[in-house]
């Protein structure tokens, strides 16, 4: 490992000051910077900063500190009822130990897992831009079918992000400039040209919390995610849904975005605009999803990941219909 100096920091302003790369729980960066794919020179410990809370905002939504833990943010009890897509990404990401210290910053900043950029001896565009995507013609069964580019094919890996953006929430953030805020549906960004980078951050930027707006009463909500074993798996195709259907039995609202199918968390509004105000059956799920799912571009090896998608959405909202999870 690379030799990089250490600094502990009390203050959000010392720690966007310090010009350093931030460390909260580690269970990406420290594994990267093993491989040799992360090579910083200053970490900055941001574990002392007072991000750990999680909070009730005035409008009935909660106010999520960056460094509270994935296992906290979990059980916490305003999450389960409230907002159980969440508290079921949460969980079904990665193994209790990694849970207990992984946050929310830095589930929201975690790498692909694409084998190319995890291995340095292997040419990557999104680890050394230009050197090439040897993924588009290689091992490419767990990588992107929508949004991809010729540059890249990698996948986002987190769970949370994407019952986070099914759920619309707003990532804040300190930097030199000062604070902004981002909807999280525009922090991750497409490969393009430049896929080394992935997202909208700019250097120095620190996510300090998430914002979750108050989900409306009466809108049930579910995540589901398949992957190659029971336990401790990346996604291989992943849903958030929440639907609120009419009396009459046709979609009043619905929200819906996929995981492992991107290089970002895909919020598929496509497939929301086909099912609103039509009946709420199986039928009308698959087609919507078909309608999102026609502009992907799977490769060789991972056409299958249309059909998963189409069936998880399709399973998932007939669950939250027939009175699933709330």
């Amino acid at each position: 490992m690379k030799t990089f100096e250490y600094r502990a920091v009390t203050e959000i302003d010392e720690a966007v000051s310090t010009g350093g790369t931030f460390l909260a729980g580690g269970t990406n960066l420290v594994d990267l910077m093993k491989l040799g794919v992360a090579t910083p020179d200053t970490l900055v410990d941001i574990n002392q900063l007072p991000l750990h809370d999680v909070v009730r905002r005035p409008d009935g939504g909660l106010r999520i500190g960056s460094c509270v833990r994935n296992s906290e943010l979990a059980a916490h009890p305003v999450v389960r009822r409230h907002y159980p897509l969440l508290s079921q990404a949460l969980l079904a990401g990665a193994s209790g130990q990694l849970r207990n210290m992984a946050t929310t910053g830095g589930n929201l900043l975690q790498r692909t897992r694409c084998r190319y950029f995890m291995d340095p001896t292997k040419n990557c565009n999104k680890r050394t831009p230009g050197s090439g995507c040897p993924a588009r013609e290689g091992d490419h069964r767990n990588l992107a079918i929508l949004g991809a580019s010729e540059h890249c094919v990698a996948t986002h890996p987190s769970d949370m992000a994407v019952a986070l953006v099914a759920l619309e929430a707003v990532v804040r953030v300190s930097g030199p400039d000062g604070e902004r805020t981002i909807p999280i549906d525009q922090l991750h960004r497409l490969p393009g040209d430049e896929p080394q980078r992935d997202t909208v951050l700019a250097d120095g930027e620190l996510i300090t919390a998430v914002d979750l707006p108050p989900l409306p009463d009466n809108y049930p909500s579910a995540y589901r995610k398949a992957r190659d074993r029971a336990s401790y798996a990346f996604a291989v195709g992943s849903v958030a849904a929440a639907v609120k259907v009419w009396s009459d039995g046709t979609v009043d609202d619905v929200r819906l975005a996929f995981g492992a199918i991107a290089h970002k968390p895909w919020r598929a509004r496509r497939a929301e605009e086909e099912l609103r105000g039509r009946p709420a059956t199986r039928e009308e799920f698959l087609a919507a999803a078909d309608a999102e799912l026609a502009a992907a571009e799977p490769l060789r090896d991972n056409a299958f990941k249309v059909t998963l998608i189409r069936n998880l959405v399709a399973a998932t909202l007939t669950q939250l219909v027939q009175g699933g999870p709330r």
